[in-house]
């Protein structure tokens, strides 16, 4: 306790020392909280599933295809239910959305289809009432919905179970309340569960048991059988459901197994290993800033050890109350640092919006709070440790003669601090080169021409209840009435209708086959992507007809089958031929699938992501392609926001009970494509710009001190003549040589870890000479200028008075 209160004197002695040393320890320690606390709640924390390292996300994929994680189809999710023993159970669902009516206003609801046994899978218990039962299983219209959908719509009424709510027209039991569920697996918002899987609106059974693939599916390993030996058993499995179903579009797609936990943040981990070593980089260079400050500070302090000593001290005693003041610093900066990484973590959280399966606000948990705990006082431990048993070597003789001298330390503590400063100028140009080629790549990206035009374009989703509108012609007829509705309006400069709205992540894909030669079978067929679209999608979005014909009311259900080509699918599929009025086949139907004739060829879009071209895109009548779900999109000449009134006052006209879903503008659709590449950047940028500013303070901290330990020095040598511009060169000399060490491991650092980046770049190198260049000279005048401020002060020291002071 008497090192602890003069630990805290010695700190209160020396405030600028103090809070220079704590708010650079704080930092680093906030930073790397901020990060592990994100990283605890992705890929530490769990699922609130019982033992979900036991549930298994299976996958179909055709590598030779280069088709990858592919969903289910009903007829191959009941062999594989039916027929394996590695598992205790299967379950299956996919998302879906609900229009509740008959409580106020007409709203649309996020949901999914499910197994019976699906939560009893997954080990979810309701907090009220039951879970599905087998036997209700696609013959009762009940539902599951969630706490906060009870809270909200019943104000948590205990008398809710049995009551009826109508879904899609259809009058639905509520059975039981599920607590709020993890938005990483069900999606934001998903209140409803229905127990109707194996029904896909706007497709007919025998479509479906053609091998049409929707169905998500999940499995849990039996007691004692691990993910490698139900890998071992798939063959098997796929082998039967060949010889079973010859005829279906998915018996030749091999099966991968993935862990539940793997398959949520898979593509996550790369981008938060690389933050993980950034604010690692952070919080070293903080340590090292702070470690070289101790070492000048307990150099100069050699008198006071030596009267310790003198009196008796041990040399261990000296050691601890050194490194307990170091380690009193590091839990003051923990303290500090806990408070910043709450407000990083607000910040982070707004940043990372739709992108990371954040559950929330991001709260610091009992762990968290251990991490930051742990880390400082290993902190304090690490870097004083060194300086306090270099510094407890002082010899008690040369020590009592020093009197109030400074001393500049031995050499050997001059060469570490010269270590300390290449270290923190090494690492400081591996992440300011690393943000310097993100927030490039993010540039180039963001530019990156779409192939369609999004501003003043208004987007949102429209469900159509399968109850009121059964049948693909009447989901055409609404369509129609809708668009002739919206074009009555002076406000609306181009309107269409379409299945998915390009970068928000829907799409739907195709098997396709050229009709002449010898086409491949159905199973063997790639798959493209295909988007349904009405008359009018192209001006809307403002796609360049490059030849042949857009799509006109012709195109009806009753019709022949006409697709339009996307440039770059035409160039691959009639490469030096005109595709105009040739075939296509598309589908499952008949076994080989149906033709349809190319009408048109249209400019390439990026629909998926930005940074990937799309090889394979066919546009198809909505009228011969519809479903219950359509989007409808308009072009206004007036701020885009104003079109959700208008959409509103059209369908009022038409069918009251349908409501709008997500509304947004087409900007903020490309906007929030960016944003994973755009959190990446920012937080690698704030790091970076950290480091610079640390560096920049550890560079100029240790030239400052040496500056004043070697006051006289300077005093004699500028008595025997030395000019000003010698001491400048001198004391620039020395503080930018262990720079221009740290710079050349820093650029050879940046080469060295150049793979692990790559994957985060968008037409950048990792080795990119002007990045790498503009990083060195931005570090070399940063720490030019930290080296020339003292060096100045340097030069005006008073040789008289540095000689009386010796």
């Amino acid at each position: 306790m008497n090192d602890f209160r003069f630990a805290f004197r010695q700190l209160f002695k020396a405030p600028a020392f103090s809070i220079l040393a704590v708010v650079t320890l704080a930092i680093g320690i906030g930073m790397n909280t901020a990060i592990f606390s994100l990283m605890h709640q992705l890929f530490l924390r769990g699922l609130p599933f019982h033992e979900p390292d036991r549930i298994i996300r299976l996958y179909g994929e055709a590598k030779e295809r280069e088709l990858k994680q592919l969903p289910f189809s009903v007829p191959k999710f009941w062999h594989y239910r039916d027929g394996q023993n590695v598992f205790s159970s299967i379950a299956g669902d996919w998302g879906n959305g609900f229009n509740l009516t008959g409580m106020g206003d007409p709203v649309q609801l996020l949901g999914w289809n499910v197994t019976a046994n699906y939560f009893d899978l997954l080990g979810i218990k309701p907090i009220l009432g039951r879970n599905f039962l087998p036997t209700e299983e696609g013959k009762i219209d009940a539902a599951l919905v969630t706490e906060s959908f009870w809270r909200k719509r019943f104000n948590s009424d205990p008398s809710v179970l049995g009551r009826s709510i109508t879904l899609n027209g259809v009058p639905t039991t509520i059975v039981g309340i599920l607590p709020n569920l993890p938005i990483s697996w069900f999606g934001r918002d998903a209140e409803i569960f229905v127990v109707k899987p194996f029904e896909l609106p706007g497709l007919t059974k025998e479509r479906l048991m053609r091998g049409v693939s929707f169905i998500r599916c999940i499995r849990r390993l039996k007691p004692g059988v691990n993910i490698q030996q139900a890998q071992a058993a798939m063959p098997a499995l796929e082998k039967s459901y060949r010889e079973q179903h010859p005829e279906t579009a998915d018996n030749s797609w091999a099966s991968v197994l993935v862990s539940v936990p793997e398959d949520i943040t898979g593509d996550l981990r790369p981008a938060f290993i690389i933050l993980l070593l950034a604010v690692s980089a952070v919080l070293l260079i903080a340590c090292t800033n702070v470690a070289n400050l101790l070492l000048v500070r307990f150099t100069g302090r050699r008198r006071e050890i030596a009267l310790r000593m003198a009196l008796g001290a041990a040399r261990q005693g000296i050691v601890r109350l050194f490194v307990i003041e170091s380690t009193l610093v590091s839990l003051i900066a923990g303290g500090v640092g806990i408070c910043l990484a709450l407000e990083t973590l607000s910040v982070v959280t707004k940043l990372a919006g739709n992108n990371v399966p954040l559950e929330g606000d991001v709260a610091l948990e009992v762990p968290v709070l251990l991490f930051a705990l742990g880390i400082s006082i290993l902190t304090g431990l690490a870097m004083g440790l060194y300086p306090a048993w270099q510094s407890s070597k002082t010899d008690l003789l040369d020590g009592l003669k020093d009197g109030g001298r400074a001393v500049s330390g031995s050499r050997g503590q001059q060469r570490l601090r010269r270590g300390l400063v290449a270290t923190q100028v090494g690492l400081s140009v591996v992440l300011l080169a690393g943000a310097a080629m993100l927030i490039s790549s993010f540039v180039r990206l963001s530019g990156q021409e779409a192939g369609f035009k999004s501003e003043r374009v208004w987007a949102g989703g429209i469900g159509l209840p399968p109850a009121q509108y059964p049948k693909p012609d009447d989901t055409a007829r609404f369509a129609e009435r809708l668009l002739a509705e919206l074009k009555s309006s002076p406000e609306v400069e181009a309107t269409a209708i379409t299945d998915s709205v390009p970068l928000t992540g829907a799409f739907a894909q195709s098997p396709y086959a050229r009709t002449d030669g010898d086409p491949v079978p159905v199973n063997q067929r790639p798959l493209g992507l295909t988007r349904s679209i009405s008359p009018g999608y192209f001006a809307t979005l403002r796609i360049p007809l490059i030849s042949g014909r857009d799509f006109t009311e012709r195109d009806g259900i009753d019709k022949p089958l006409v697709v339009i080509l996307s440039k770059a699918t035409a160039k691959k599929l009639f490469p030096n031929e005109n595709p105009l009025g040739r075939q296509i086949l598309f589908g499952t139907d008949n076994g080989m699938g149906l033709p349809a004739e190319v009408v048109g060829v249209v400019g390439d879009v990026r629909s998926r992501e930005l940074a990937k071209e799309n090889e394979v895109e066919f546009y198809k009548p909505w009228a011969q392609r519809s479903g219950p779900f359509l989007n409808v999109m308009v072009r206004s000449a007036t701020p885009p926001q104003h079109a959700a009134a208008i959409v509103r006052a059209a369908l009022d006209r038409l069918d009251r009970t349908v409501p709008i879903l997500q509304p947004s503008t087409l900007d903020s659709i490309v906007s929030d494509s960016l944003g994973r590449q755009r959190l990446m950047m920012g937080l690698l940028g704030v790091f970076a710009g950290i480091a610079l500013l640390l560096a920049v303070v550890g560079i100029y901290g240790a030239v400052a001190y040496t500056v004043e330990q070697r006051t006289g020095e300077i005093g004699v040598r500028m008595a025997l003549g030395a000019q000003t511009s010698d001491v400048l060169s001198l004391v620039v000399r020395q503080g930018m040589n262990p720079v221009l060490v740290g710079l050349a491991l820093g650029l050879m650092g940046t080469f060295a870890i150049g793979q692990l980046i790559a994957a985060q770049l968008y037409k950048v190198s990792p080795h990119n000479p002007l990045l790498l260049g503009a990083t060195a000279v931005v570090l070399v005048v940063a720490a030019l200028l930290a080296c020339l401020i003292p060096a100045r002060r340097a030069t005006l020291v008073n040789p008289i008075q540095a000689l009386r002071a010796e």
